[in-house]
């Protein structure tokens, strides 16, 4: 064998010693969390990047087949606003929740039934994985009441979540497929009402008692002291009880207080780890779920504090 030869041949060993070391890295949180329920929240700049969203679905299909039971929870505001000012359907918030009327909930039904769920599900289902669609108004799963805003003001048909019925999320996990929630839900009297996903994340995780909370966002995770350049910085855990008074000061953006929120109530209601992670980042998931390091911000019950 020729120099140039032994040199490749070693690069290839050196390059596979690595591949393994990273499944071997991998393995111990691969059989801590076999058979567990993880719930993941899709959003951010991973569900509009082509490359992301591909990336995304492959990841998700590899938890399931290494043993997990993903479950991925899906709006999409995106989308959402697109179509409206397509339609010529007003957009406007109120902390952080989209005010529904019925020309806006048939945007948001066209939206979230007739393109994010089927294109996601296409393409989990592309990379191996059988997914199945499901809307938030299937065999009741969300049941809704009429929600306010933080002031009481009116948001027309926006839901908030009452109650999670998991049966037929469960006969799916049973049966070994990857559920794909559109979170649109009913309340008692029948009409549908669009739902903040964030918070429909937070419940569907408390009512199949998931190991792990996962939101994808647009940002490395949370900060403290956001917006001051000289004093921010990320923080890597946290717990409830200091999300909640951050909330309580008034110290988040407005966007991002449906997701501390239901982070807030999820871990209240018995869910061990949430995370916040940057789903920008190719391979967020796996990084969080199986390395060592982690990405992101983690929440739990009493977790110390501590910044990267």
């Amino acid at each position: 064998m020729t120099d140039s030869n032994a040199d490749k041949s070693q690069q290839r060993v050196i390059a596979a010693q690595g591949k393994a070391a990273v499944l071997r890295e991998a393995l111990p949180w691969i059989t801590r969390f076999h058979g567990q329920t993880v719930v993941i929240k899709y959003g951010g700049n991973a569900m509009i990047d082509e490359d992301l969203k591909r990336s995304f679905a492959a990841d998700v299909a590899l938890l399931h087949f290494v043993g997990l039971r993903p479950v991925i929870v899906h709006g999409g505001g995106p989308q959402i606003s697109a179509l409206a000012g397509q339609l010529g359907v007003e957009s406007s918030f109120v902390g952080g929740l989209r005010v529904t009327d019925a020309a806006m909930m048939d945007v948001v039904r066209m939206s979230l039934l007739g393109q994010v769920n089927p294109e996601l599900v296409g393409l989990v289902q592309a990379a191996g994985a059988p997914a199945v669609g499901v809307a938030g108004t299937d065999a009741g799963l969300l049941q809704v009441r009429p929600a306010v805003g933080p002031d009481g003001e009116d948001l027309g048909l926006v839901g908030e979540v009452e109650h999670v019925d998991t049966s037929y999320i469960n006969e799916l996990l049973d049966d070994h497929f990857l559920p794909v929630v559109a979170t649109v839900g009913r309340d008692a009297d029948g009409n549908e009402r669009n739902v903040n996903a964030d918070l429909a994340a937070g419940a569907i995780a408390a009512a199949l008692a998931a190991s792990k909370l996962v939101y994808l966002t647009d940002v490395e995770g949370l900060y403290q002291d956001f917006g001051d350049p000289q004093r921010q910085s990320l923080m890597s855990e946290v717990s409830a009880d200091a999300l909640q008074a951050m909330l309580d000061a008034g110290e988040l953006h407005e966007g991002m207080r449906p997701k501390v929120r239901s982070i807030v109530q999820a871990i209240k209601d018995g869910v061990p780890q949430a995370h916040i992670l940057d789903g920008r980042v190719l391979h967020a998931v796996l990084i969080e779920i199986f390395t060592d390091e982690g990405v992101g911000t983690m929440i739990t019950n009493s977790g110390r504090e501590g910044t990267a």
